[in-house]
């Protein structure tokens, strides 16, 4: 969870960045670099703690594993 975490922020900052300066290729590749990251981070923390969000960003298995414990800010990381 701290490396998403660490990965969102970077992502977030990039993002504001090329907000300002869009035709900085460097940034532009390091933003996909780091979000290509971030989604596998995710997809690996989801296949072993469950979903991060309820809101159409996360498929779900069956049964429904939304309720389950520990919710994410919960896991100790």
């Amino acid at each position: 969870m701290k490396r998403i975490k660490e990965l969102e922020f970077a992502a977030v900052e990039l993002s504001l960045y090329l907000d300002n300066h869009p035709h900085c290729q460097q940034a532009l590749a390091d933003y996909n670099m780091i979000m290509q990251d971030l989604i596998q981070h995710k997809k690996l923390y989801e296949a072993n703690f469950g979903p991060l969000s309820n809101f159409g960003g996360s498929p779900s298995q069956y049964p429904w594993r939304w309720v389950e414990e520990p919710w994410p800010w919960e896991s100790g990381e």
